[in-house]
Order: structure tokens, then C-alpha cells, then sequence
């Protein structure tokens, strides 16, 4: 067998777990190993979260991780996970994750060799919050692309595994994929609001997986004290990815 194909093979074989069960189950085991993996829904329903989880529970397995925001300050997600039960800060401390507040163009920069952040910290987990705000820099389709391009090869060369969080909702998701950021990415996961017999509830589907089979279900799940625990599917209702599901007998 060829030597790349063997590589190949044994990098499919392999998973970054989340920390998170149920999403684990989900993704057949986690994500691929260096894959760019986007993670987009409402505000509020529960991204952050997921990719605090991701860093935390890697950096407590020996995985070195990278918070890469742009629009909240460190001492906002510590005390958001916090409430959560995760110490950020001690993590930072010993060294095994590291919380940056930036810029689009200066992540940008960084992705050229010897260029800043990845190179800094060596990283083994990277999320970026968020993939909207390169909407910034242009509103052109084609040179979002570029960019877009750019920050999946950059972070792939890196070789790191990483999570590109991304702020949408039904009504503007066009907008949000300008740059047709969803062909990129390695893996889809979306996360809403569903109303159910008067009560929100959370919903989160795996839409693609490249190289890889995934869960074809949507789950509930809730954010507790303690990360994100995905629950059981909904079950005979449709018009869930609406946000206004109807029960079918």
C-alpha cells in the first residue's frame, strides 16, 4: 500500500474527542485528527459553550488549546466557565490553554510561517470566535472565499484540530456562508432554538462529516453545570430545523 494512502488511513482511524458523550457518539468517536470543523447557529444557543468545552476537556487530557476571539475579552469566557465549573485561568497558568483577544487581520497574519499565535503557542486545539467577523474585512464573495481558504489551509498545515464558530440563524445564513465557508469546513454541526408544546428547547444536528460516517439525527440537549449533556432525539416531530416542529402520529 502507498505510504501517503497508509497515512491517510491511519489519520481516519484516529479522533479528537470533544469532552462532550453524547456529541462524541454523534461523530463516530470526534473529529477527524487537523480537520476544520464549523460549529454556526442563533446567538445564545449555545456555541460558545461547546467550544470552551472542546478546549477545557482537551487541555485537561494533555492537549494543548487555543481560544482565538474576537469580540470577547478573557476575563468574560472566565467567568462564564466559571458558572460552568472550569477553571480557565488555572489552565492558563500551567500552561496548557491559552485565551487570545485579536483581530481578523492580525489572526490573519499569524497564519503565515513563523507568523504569530500558532506559531507562539503550539497549540494542539484551536477555536476561532468567530468566522463572522471576517465579514469585516470584505462583503465580496469571492475574496471571503479567499479568506476563508485561507484560514482552513492555514489551520490544516498548523496541524491542528480546530472548531470555527460561527453566528447565524435561519433567516441569514446566506449571509453567514457568503464565502461558502460550508464547503470548507471538514464537518457541519448546527446548533437552535425548537419550540416544542410551548416550551424552547435546544437542538443540535451533525449536517455533514467529511471522510467520516456521523449521526443523521437531531438531539436535544441543555448547557449545565458541568458542559453540555446531548439528550434524546425528537422523536415523532418534524420541522425541527424550522424552529417550530409539529407533531406526527
Amino acid at each position: 500500500m502507498h505510504a501517503d494512502l497508509r497515512l491517510c488511513l491511519y489519520a481516519m482511524s484516529e479522533r479528537v474527542a470533544t469532552g462532550i458523550a453524547g456529541l462524541d457518539r454523534m461523530l463516530d468517536g470526534g473529529f477527524l485528527p487537523r480537520s476544520t470543523n464549523l460549529v454556526w447557529g442563533a446567538p445564545g444557543a449555545g456555541k460558545t459553550t461547546l467550544g470552551l468545552e472542546f478546549v477545557y476537556r482537551g487541555a485537561l487530557g494533555g492537549s494543548k488549546g487555543l481560544w482565538v476571539s474576537f469580540e470577547e475579552f478573557p476575563h468574560v469566557l472566565y467567568r462564564d466557565a466559571i458558572s460552568l465549573g472550569w477553571d480557565l485561568q488555572a489552565l492558563e497558568a500551567e500552561g496548557k490553554l491559552q485565551l487570545v483577544f485579536t483581530s481578523p487581520k492580525v489572526f490573519l497574519q499569524s497564519l503565515l510561517p513563523d507568523g504569530g499565535l500558532l506559531h507562539r503557542y503550539q497549540a494542539n486545539r484551536v477555536v476561532l470566535d468567530s468566522v463572522s467577523h471576517f465579514r469585516r474585512i470584505t462583503q465580496d464573495r469571492h475574496q471571503l472565499r479567499r479568506l476563508y481558504s485561507q484560514i482552513t489551509n492555514g489551520l490544516r498545515k498548523a496541524n491542528v484540530t480546530s472548531l470555527l464558530i460561527g453566528e447565524s440563524n435561519r433567516a441569514d445564513f446566506g449571509r453567514l456562508d457568503r464565502g461558502q465557508i460550508s464547503f470548507l469546513a471538514d464537518s457541519i454541526i448546527t446548533l437552535s432554538y425548537v419550540e416544542v408544546e410551548s416550551s424552547v428547547q435546544r437542538a443540535m444536528v451533525v449536517l455533514k462529516m467529511r471522510g467520516s460516517n456521523h449521526a443523521k439525527e437531531i438531539r436535544r440537549f441543555e448547557i449545565r453545570r458541568g458542559g453540555i449533556a446531548v439528550l434524546d432525539r425528537f422523536e415523532n416531530r418534524e420541522g425541527i430545523l424550522s424552529g417550530m416542529s409539529r407533531w406526527v402520529g
